[in-house]
């Protein structure tokens, strides 16, 4: 795999995987979700949202036959060892599933993934075919009642007991998904030796739920509180090494990020499948609302919105998979998901922010209709909220962003920009224009000896241009290569304009915010905005035009044949 050796770390084969590369056969499986979210899942989302924990179980099983449950697990233990981009595009289509997507995807995410990279072959042969064909329902238990964000930080004590021969879990584990439906949990504990992962099955004495938890939204998904008290786990259902525990739980947790990623991609696309069908059906001063430009704007920001999300994760899913060709070991496993930490991070709140942004202009073009229950974007205004809180939040992620991003930097500020080449001509400029300024405000901040990891506005900033580069670039990408391959449609090619356009405007604010607050010296400000002007601007117009086509193109909206 290629890897970018420049200033900026983003894992990178420029010919990258993006969704147009699907085959017909890996198409059967969008398909095969598809009918399985419109024929199973929605007729009973109103049973789902009543917590009838028997039809959840049965979807669960119904989804293990048609083999949607053991996408990544491999063929030897009853999975279908298919990719990450598969697994992505499952989790995307089951993003039309409400609760139940949440409950999938925990399932088959941080419920199943643990197992695979981090299981004795012993483990993997007893859990494996259970999870993958939905006999068994898996669930994560980390979070702590004290300890949310600062997840390691666990009460939960596990203390090995000679005379037993087994450890001795006390503790609780707050707001864990699936807590009523699940059969197994992998917990998370401290012991002597440090963290460590265990497999407990529901079924050991000393195991209890509390009841399910009242929520804003996915109130169909299992929440609830886990509590241990004296649980006997054998040292066979240690997972990983003793001690090793944090490191599975921060590997995971990044694949969660990227399966929830997906999740808010393709809930999205059905906020905006519904809205555009509404604006097109509602009149309003005898028009339909889909003839008014502020309509069509919105619509089209949704649009842009979401292709530059699926552009950026499916970068990320195709990255991961490139990597993990004929990595085996426990350890290179690791150290792999580690290197995509980042991007994992940027697909996380990238996603679940373009989520919010396009229930939230659903809604808005729902008008009055919209904050009515009997309108399905009502439900997933809510139901989308808690993404900007799930695997970390949003702040969380930030951080950790901008972290890695200084980290790398440090290691390579003395290499030169990359410039990229494209047949493309104006949005290789937003793209070399962007990386310039981006270059600036890293020297500007090291220069200026501001600690990032302290005043934390910086690092919000910087993480926020560090994604709005990974997605223009990613956009960019994908664009370029459906243009050598003569399948750039025009949509595409003005989603592309429009999101690079506007994006390095947003990068281009936040420099000016940086170099304005990072030195107290009004001569060296000066300093800094002198060498921005020495930036060179690319011009960019006509970008209402732009949407308004993009927004006809979307929701297929013809005036003529309207009439």
């Amino acid at each position: 795999m290629e890897i970018r050796q420049g200033f900026l770390p983003f894992q990178n084969r420029r010919d990258f995987f993006t969704p147009e590369d699907f085959t017909n056969e890996e198409e059967l499986m969008l398909k095969t979700t598809e009918s399985f979210v419109k024929n199973h899942v929605q007729p009973q989302m109103e049973a789902i949202e009543q917590h009838q924990y028997s039809v959840a179980a049965r979807l669960f099983k119904e989804a293990g036959d048609l083999g949607l449950l053991g996408v990544e697990v491999p063929e030897e233990y009853g999975g279908l060892s298919l990719s990450k981009k598969i697994s992505g595009l499952i989790a995307e289509k089951m993003g039309h599933a409400g609760s139940f997507s949440v409950s999938f995807n925990i399932h088959a995410g941080v419920g199943t993934l643990p197992f695979i990279y981090f299981g004795t072959e012993k483990q993997k042969h007893k859990y494996l075919p259970k999870l993958a064909s939905g006999r068994w329902i898996g669930a994560y238990a980390l979070t702590e009642p004290d300890a949310g964000s600062d997840a390691l930080n666990s009460k939960t004590r596990a203390i090995w007991d000679g005379e037993k021969g087994a450890w001795v879990l006390n503790g609780e584990k707050q707001w864990i998904t699936n807590a009523h439906v699940a059969d197994v949990y992998v917990v998370f504990a401290k012991t002597h030796h440090g963290m460590t992962a265990f497999i407990v099955e529901k079924s050991l004495p000393g195991i209890s739920v509390g009841p399910e938890e009242k929520k804003m939204g996915i109130k169909g998904s299992s929440t609830a509180t886990l509590v241990l008290e004296d649980v006997e786990i054998p040292s066979e259902n240690v997972l990983g090494k003793v001690g090793n525990g944090h490191r599975i739980a921060l590997n995971i947790l990044n694949m969660a990020r990227l399966k929830l990623a997906f999740s808010n991609i393709g809930t999205a696309k059905q906020a905006l499948q519904l809205a555009g069908d509404y604006a097109k059906e509602r009149l309003q001063f005898q028009s339909p609302l889909i003839e008014f430009t502020m309509i069509q704007e919105k619509i089209a920001d949704m649009a842009i919105a979401i292709y530059g999300a699926e552009s950026a994760a499916y970068r990320t899913a195709d990255g991961l998979d490139q990597g993990m060709e004929g990595t085996a070991e426990v350890q290179d496993v690791s150290e792999l998901i580690f290197t995509f930490a980042m991007e994992c991070s940027i697909n996380k709140v990238n996603c679940s922010e373009v989520l919010a942004r396009v229930v939230d202009e659903a809604v808005q073009i729902h008008g009055g209709y919209g904050y009515m229950q009997e309108y399905e974007v009502e439900r997933l205004y809510r139901d989308a909220r808690i993404s900007r809180i799930f695997e970390g939040t949003n702040e969380i992620n930030r951080l950790t962003i901008s972290k890695l991003f200084m980290k790398h930097y440090q290691n390579h500020k003395h290499r030169e920009i990359e410039n990229i080449e494209s047949n493309q001509g104006q949005n290789g400029k937003w793209m070399q224009t962007s990386e310039q300024l981006l270059y600036l405000a890293l020297k500007a901040l090291t220069e200026s000896g501001v600690e990032i990891e302290q005043e934390q506005e910086y690092s919000r900033l910087l993480s926020d241009m560090v994604s709005d580069l990974y997605v223009m670039e990613s956009a960019f990408l994908r664009s370029e290569k459906s243009g050598q391959r003569g399948r750039l449609s025009m949509t595409h090619k003005g989603m592309t304009e429009v999101l690079c356009a506007e994006r390095y405007r947003k990068i281009a604010e936040a420099v000016k915010t940086i170099l304005s607050s990072v030195e107290a010296s009004e001569k060296k400000r000066k300093d800094w905005f002198n060498a921005l002007k020495g930036i060179e601007y690319p011009e960019f117009s006509g970008i209402f035009e732009k949407k308004r086509n993009i927004a006809k193109d979307v929701t297929g909206w013809d005036a003529a044949q309207a009439i």
